[in-house]
């Protein structure tokens, strides 16, 4: 696992690094995978990128001479597009070391679409998808006039803004973008003139793409400034947000993610209840189904190549489907983009019908307002998959 576990989204690489290693956990106390060799042992480690792509190609570098053949990544995009490129260089030159890379979380569409690669497998469903799923809602939100665009200046922040875009006039073309604004990511510390151009705009919801610090001190500053408008976000169920909004949040925060507790199914349940017996501490409470269904499709695909080997491991994890705790999802062969349900959620106080579980110990949770089967979350790709 590469991945920034120091500077601005350190809380959301320690995150990641739960759910991977709970699910390693539990292949490996079922006997780990079977191999050709015998039965074996996954083995999680973690090297520390900082969230900069010149740290990330150094820790690739480092994890391919430790002997790691799968590369797991994804709190960045810009990171992700350099490990692509990397992977493909190096596995041209080094056929005998070849190594794969999944993606749990770098959403820009362009990396299974015109960066698509053989050796890249996304398991997180892109911004497009996440958008499409969020516009399902506000599209029935007649309350909204007018939107404020507010994302972070990278290429993950561009893709967000431009299909908000695409999408509104498509969909909603009543609803004014009453501005456009791109800021440096994870580097401001106070949202306050941001909020107060929020404010002044007039704008009925927000439309954002910002997630760990960038996301809590944005939605605080709006509070703060008086902002009683809606937010449609793409991480607002998590890493401190709820309870920095507070009361204010109440119907009014709306995330979209490819699982929440409080997804209504029995085995939902158990599973969600099973990660908070195994991290009790509210500050841990922030578990991704999709990283259990990757490492889950992950042990499955190296049983059925049979060995770690870059070139068959790849063969079987573009056939993967996988199902797990009610939830499942398939790979796309054509793109190597995962295709799962999607599901929509509202904030509101536990306790209240559809809210069992709250998020962070804050006494907010998201009771969920929109399934969306994997049928309907699919979309169309441009990738011309290039063949080793």
């Amino acid at each position: 696992m590469i991945e920034g576990l120091s500077g601005g989204n350190a809380n959301g690489g320690e995150a990641v690094f739960r759910n991977l290693a709970w699910a390693v956990e539990r292949v490996n106390q079922r006997g780990g995978v079977k191999t050709r060799e015998g039965a074996r042992a996954l083995e999680l480690v973690r090297y520390d990128s900082k969230g900069q792509s010149e740290e990330a190609l150094s820790a690739l570098k480092s994890a391919i001479d430790d002997g790691a053949r799968v590369i797991l990544q994804g709190n960045s995009s810009a990171v992700a597009a350099s490990i692509i490129e990397a992977v493909n260089k190096h596995n041209e030159r080094e056929p005998a070391r070849r190594v794969v890379f999944l993606n749990y979380s770098a959403v820009d569409p362009i990396l299974t679409n015109e960066k698509c690669s053989y050796w890249h497998f996304r398991f997180d469903a892109h911004a497009d998808m996440r958008m499409t799923a969020l516009m399902s809602v506000l599209r029935e939100d007649k309350a909204v006039k007018s939107v404020y665009l507010i994302n972070p200046d990278y290429s993950f922040g561009h893709a967000v803004t431009r299909e908000a875009k695409r999408q509104l006039a498509e969909q909603r073309p009543d609803v004014r973008v009453a501005a456009d604004e791109l800021h440096p990511l994870m580097r401001i510390k106070d949202f306050a003139p941001y909020a107060a151009k929020i404010k002044a705009s007039g704008a009925d919801a927000v439309i954002t793409g910002n997630f760990s610090n960038d996301l809590t001190l944005l939605v605080k500053a709006a509070r703060e400034a008086g902002f009683e408008g809606k937010f449609y976000t793409f991480y607002g169920n998590a890493l401190g947000a709820p309870a920095a909004i507070g009361d204010a949040g109440i119907g009014k925060v709306v995330a979209v993610a490819d699982w929440l507790p409080n997804v209504p199914t029995q085995e939902s349940e158990a599973f969600y209840q099973s990660f908070r017996q195994k991290f009790p501490k509210p500050a841990d409470d922030y578990v991704h189904m999709r990283m259990q269904l990757l490492i889950e499709t992950l042990a499955q695909s190296i049983e059925k190549a049979g060995t770690v080997e870059a070139g068959p491991l790849a063969a079987a994890l573009e056939k993967s489907s996988v199902k797990f705790a009610g939830q499942g999802g398939a790979m796309r062969a054509a793109d190597h983009q995962f295709q799962q349900s999607l599901v929509v959620g509202v904030m509101d106080r536990q306790g209240t019908p559809g809210v069992k579980f709250d998020v962070e110990g804050s006494g907010y949770g998201f009771r969920v307002v929109k399934n969306i089967a994997p049928a309907q979350a699919e979309m169309p790709h441009n990738c011309t998959m290039k063949q080793p």
